[in-house]
Parts: structure tokens; C-alpha cells; sequence
């Protein structure tokens, strides 16, 4: 059996450290390799870059006891990260992000660029480290996208990997139609972890269904039952039976709890549930 492989882009900062401690957690969970890359946009700085990769495995092995492979390539940020994700067969790409600013290239709404021409799930981490126990409790906020319940089953297989517990929010909607979809999504979560043999949770708002509102609904109560990881669809239209878009997905992944965010990008438009961490089949 093939090893998974977890891809992880660094800028050789802090925050990249970070992604690659949970890049750790994850691959010892799942028997992963990692993966490290750095992209420069001309050949003339490619050498340095290898020279700096040589230097960061040597480290991560170091204080981390981390065998990484490192990765040096001349190309695009927002394109080859996924194509080298893709080249190599990973399963999960892991980056590091600045928040709302930085100086750096990977702040929150470049994340996401990068995030958004992805077939491969991410997990975006800010400045927090990784717990002793990764994973524990997982966060998994749900709208009225049919294709939000694709990412039930990537949240299941973290769930498993790190016998987490699930915690499902949902918003106020105030409208009975709304409303009463909700419901009948939040009582197919249910039902689908219950099924995974998963603890799960469930929180209804008291807000109406902004974007702003309900993302510091989510982040509150991740404090609360001390969320470790929020797993979302990155879904760029707004609409009746969105309510969330891209601006919901950049607010998300710029938390100001720096939760780590896992994005999947939505692959079809009927319900599809993930089987591991790279590929999709029918529900």
C-alpha cells in the first residue's frame, strides 16, 4: 500500500513552521510522508531556495524528529502548489498563513486563491501550534449548500485518525423555509456520524445568517468546547440556498482564535462523500 503524502508550502517563516508541526501530527496519524515545497518565480532563485529547503529538513529533523523531503520549483504560487499536489499525489496540502496581513506571501485572502484552484483539501493554520492531541474536538458549521455535506466525510476520517469529537453549528434562520432545511441537513449530519460511530454535538445560533455573524458564532463556540479544527466548503456564490461564499471561507480561515481551518473545494454539483483524503465517490 502507497504511503499518503501531505504537501506543505513554506516561505521559511514562522507560520510555516507551525503548518509543518501540524503537517507532523497528521502524518503520524495517517502513516503520511511530508512534503515541503518552496516556489520562486525565476530560475535565478532557485538555488537559494534549495539551499534554504536543505537547510529547513536538516532542522525539522532536528527539533521536530521529522524526516521531511523538500521541494524546490520555478512557477506560479496561486497554480503550482496544486500541481505539485497533484504531480505528487497528495492527499492534503497543510500552508501556513500571515491572518488578514502580512508581509509574506501566504496571508488570509492569498490562502484562499491558492485554496480555491486546489482538487486537494487543505488545512490552513495561522500562529497557533498543534495540541498533544491534534484533533480532538472538530468544528464542522453547516448552511443550506447541498455540497456541504461533502466534506462530512473528510471531517469523519479526521474524526477516526484522531478520535475527535464533532461539534455541528448551524445559524438562527429566522425564515420557516430556511429554517426547516437546515434541520433537515443538521438531522443528516447527525445521523451520518452516528453512523461513523463519531461523538457528535449540535449548537443552533441566535443570530441571523450573515456571513460576520455567524463566523464569530463559530469561532465563540469553538472556545467554548475548545475546538482544535473547523472544517468548511470553500463555495464562492452567495444565494438563497448558500447563505456563505468566499467572503464567509477568507473570515473563516482568518479566525482570530487561529483555529486551523480544513477547505474543501466542492468537485460536483449532486451530493458526493469523500472516501480518504484524495479521492470522491457517489453517496
Amino acid at each position: 500500500m502507497a504511503t499518503d503524502k501531505i504537501l506543505v508550502p513554506t516561505d521559511f517563516t514562522h507560520v510555516s513552521d507551525i503548518a509543518i508541526e501540524h503537517a507532523k501530527a497528521v502524518a503520524l496519524a495517517t502513516k503520511s510522508k511530508v512534503y515541503v515545497i518552496h516556489v520562486v518565480e525565476h530560475k535565478k532563485n532557485l538555488n537559494e531556495a534549495r539551499l534554504k529547503l536543505n537547510a529547513l529538513k536538516e532542522r525539522v529533523k532536528k527539533t521536530l524528529d521529522l524526516d521531511i523531503e523538500v521541494v524546490g520549483r520555478i512557477g506560479n504560487i496561486y497554480e503550482d502548489i496544486d500541481s505539485a499536489a497533484v504531480e505528487m499525489d497528495a492527499s492534503l496540502i497543510i500552508m501556513g498563513t500571515h491572518g488578514m496581513q502580512g508581509m509574506q506571501f501566504i496571508t488570509g485572502s492569498r490562502a484562499l486563491k491558492i485554496v480555491t484552484s486546489s482538487s486537494v483539501p487543505f488545512i490552513i493554520t495561522q500562529e497557533k501550534g498543534v495540541g498533544p492531541n491534534a484533533y480532538d474536538d472538530i468544528i464542522v458549521p453547516l448552511d443550506l449548500h447541498k455540497e456541504t455535506k461533502q466534506k462530512l466525510k473528510l471531517a469523519a476520517t479526521m474524526a477516526h485518525y484522531f478520535k475527535s469529537k464533532v461539534h455541528l453549528i448551524s445559524p438562527g434562520e429566522k425564515d420557516e423555509y430556511l429554517r426547516n432545511q437546515l434541520d433537515r441537513n443538521i438531522k443528516f449530519a447527525n445521523n451520518f456520524f452516528k453512523e461513523e460511530g463519531i461523538e457528535c454535538t449540535t449548537k443552533i445560533t441566535q443570530s441571523a445568517s450573515s456571513t460576520s455573524a455567524f463566523v464569530k458564532d463559530v469561532v465563540k463556540h469553538s472556545a467554548v468546547v475548545s475546538g482544535d479544527l473547523i472544517a468548511i466548503m470553500n463555495i464562492p456564490d452567495n444565494g438563497l440556498f448558500g447563505i456563505f461564499g468566499t467572503n464567509y471561507a477568507q473570515q473563516m480561515i482568518e479566525n482570530s482564535s487561529q483555529i486551523p481551518v480544513m477547505v474543501l473545494n466542492p468537485v460536483e454539483t449532486h451530493i458526493l462523500t469523500y472516501s480518504s483524503f484524495g479521492g470522491y465517490i457517489p453517496s
